[in-house]
This record gives C-alpha cells, structure tokens and sequence, in this order.
C-alpha cells in the first residue's frame, strides 16, 4: 500500500486503518514518515526496507502472511509507480500468498498542488508524462527525454533531479523553448517542503544552488506557470449536460492571464482542476 506522499493527513482511510491492524509491516525506510509509522499497532513487527533485499523483504512478508494475520509493505506515495510491486506480488503469489494493492496519493500530484498550478489546462495541454532520466536504471530507447519532449505536454520526472541539467538539455533539443517554465518540488507536502521555480534554461543551476539533489519532482511545461489558457467548457454557460441545459449564447473565445503573466513565479499552496 501506499501512504501518500508526506503529509500524514494525505493517507487514504482504507490505508491508515489496514496498517492499524496489521501485526507486520515492512517499510520503505525514511521515506515514511514517523507520523505514519506512529499509526502501526503496538506490538507489530516492524521491518526498515532501506536495509534489505528483495529475497529479505518479500521472506518477511510471507512468514507474515502464514502467521495468518494482516500484513503490510508500506510504501510512500503510490506504490503502482516506481514502486518495485510487481516482483515482490509475483515472489509472494508464487508461494500462495495472496495480495491486495492499495493506493496512495503520488508525489507529483502534491508537487502540482503546491505550486498551485493545474497540469491539465485547456489550451495549452491535455496531457501528462509521468517518466525518469536514464542513469542506473535503463529507460527503453523509445522513452527518451528528447523524444517524449515532442509532444509538447506537460513533463514529470521522478528520481531524476540530480540529471536535471541533462534533461533540461534534451527537453531543449526535443522542441521545448529555452524559456519553458519548469518546477522542482523537494519533500511535496513535508514540513520542509521546498519549491523551485525557473525554466529550462536556468532550473537545473536554481535547483543546484538549493542543494537539492534526491527526492525531488521536476514538473516541464507551460502549465506550470502559463501565460494564458482557456476557460473550461465544462462550466461554460454555453455548455449543456446531462445534469444542466445550455443557457445559450456562443462560447467566449477569450483566454485569461495565467500566473506566469499576472506573478512571474510560482505560487505556493494548493490549487483545484474540473
């Protein structure tokens, strides 16, 4: 399961009651937070990740299991993404245990929130890419920085930010302008959060200058500080639905400033999408 990305208040119900009563939890380290390790039950068996290998960590959660209670891997954010689930699922279904995912809120999704920015905005993106730059783990050629730059959509890299010069780089030779607003988001929704706003030209030295080199996400794209953007047609009175009728008139084709026109940075704080 997963515990979300910091903030203790960000885990699901159906997480923080399950990891209540399990009687063994193993744990991705110091990426959870002692706030949510605090919500374990007195007496369970506590396994520190960080510290293990794959044979140790999947052998723990399988004598657990046999012990016929619940157990739990408590990863942080949600464990689907880049969360190394698939080998342990198949270790411990392989030996008739059988398991059940549960999500979490994924640290990109904090990292929007707390630049207070919108990653799909009409008019100016539909689209996000969730990927990482290659370094010891290999990236499929197909997924390159450059090639996945094409699209033009809005760009979030995990467990990359110590390449950040690189991908800025090749998101430049992919079609992305030079001054491409781009964010890193340190620790989204810890105490000691920290947000760093740039573009491609100058984030990787802003990003450098902070010191910030691990757990970090970078956000690429207009959406993160945009010029302008369109209205949704959702709430447009225009707009009919099953739930409302259009109450006539055209669609404006006015855009609004957006918060790169109207504050030059990115703003702290959440923020909310239709």
């Amino acid at each position: 399961m997963g515990c979300g990305p910091g903030d203790p208040g960000l885990i699901t119900v159906r997480a923080r009651d399950l990891v209540g009563e399990a009687s063994v939890v193993v744990y991705s380290g110091s990426l959870i937070p002692p706030a949510i390790l605090g919500m374990c039950r007195g007496g369970a068996a506590m396994h520190d990740a960080s510290g293990m290998v794959r044979e140790e960590i999947t052998e723990a959660l399988r004598l657990g299991a046999a012990g016929g209670g619940t157990v739990v891997r408590l990863h942080d954010g949600d464990p689907t993404i880049y969360g190394a689930i698939r080998e342990q699922i198949d270790a411990l279904e392989g030996a008739g245990v059988r398991c059940v995912v549960v999500p979490g809120v994924t640290a990109f999704l904090a990292a929007a929130c707390a630049l207070g920015t919108q990653l799909t905005l009409p008019g100016v993106t539909q689209t996000i890419i969730l990927t990482r730059a290659q370094s010891r783990t290999a990236v499929p050629e197909r997924e390159g920085v450059a090639g996945l730059a094409r699209h033009g959509a809005t760009m979030v890299f995990y467990l990359s930010v110590h390449l950040l010069a690189g991908i800025a780089r090749q998101a430049v030779e992919g079609g992305y302008d030079e001054s491409t607003p781009a964010a890193v988001v340190y620790r989204a929704s810890w105490p000691d959060q920290k947000i760093v706003a740039g573009t491609l030209r100058d984030i990787a030295s802003k990003a450098r200058a902070e010191g910030i080199t691990r757990t970090a996400v970078v956000i690429i794209g207009d959406a993160v500080r945009p010029e302008s953007y369109e209205f949704s047609r959702l709430y447009d009175a225009s707009f009919g639905h099953g739930y409302r009728k259009a109450r006539g008139g055209q669609r404006p084709a006015d855009r609004r400033g957006g918060a790169r026109a109207r504050a030059g940075t990115a703003p702290g704080g959440g923020g909310g999408s239709a």
